[in-house]
């Protein structure tokens, strides 16, 4: 897969304009642990593995463990993640899905029960935010070089 082309440099306004909610989301009050579990889950629904790659290692980087990182696959029979981060998880894939219906009011009633109203604007905004970058990297091909290339046999 060859990457299509680079969206910021061709259309640099749009691309600060996707940047703002990331950063956004990095200074409000929400949990890091938690946001970076919320990019990883959205990016695995989304099938993006450049997210997924950059999102585990800087979570693994901050004292993330691989177990809770490898369990967001099957986040829901997992049970290393808190009510809260299970009704976040839920969240997650219910807003990246949403055309399957929306987001339900059995999520929705579990994440009031978790997190304020201004919570859960962000982790909406958190979650917005990942899709918009896992649909990017997706459209566009980017791929990390290790990514792009067949492994070696050892």
């Amino acid at each position: 897969m060859t990457e299509r082309f680079d969206f910021g440099a061709t259309a640099g306004d749009a691309f600060r304009a996707c940047l703002a909610l990331p950063k956004y989301v990095k200074s409000c009050d929400l949990d890091w642990g938690l946001q970076e579990l919320i990019k990883i889950r959205a990016s695995m629904v989304n099938g993006c593995a450049t997210c997924i790659d950059g999102h585990t290692a800087d979570a693994a980087a901050h004292g993330e463990t691989l177990r809770r990182i490898a369990s967001l696959a099957a986040w829901k029979e997992a049970a290393c993640y808190s009510a809260k981060e299970r009704a976040a998880l839920a969240f997650t894939d219910e807003m990246t899905l949403i055309s399957q219906g929306g987001v339900s009011d059995a999520v929705w009633d579990e994440m009031t029960q978790h997190f304020s109203d201004r919570e859960i604007a962000d982790v909406m905004a958190a979650v917005i935010a990942i899709n918009v970058f896992n649909r990017l990297t997706i459209t566009t091909h980017q791929l990390p070089e290790d990514l792009r290339a067949p492994a070696r046999a050892s």
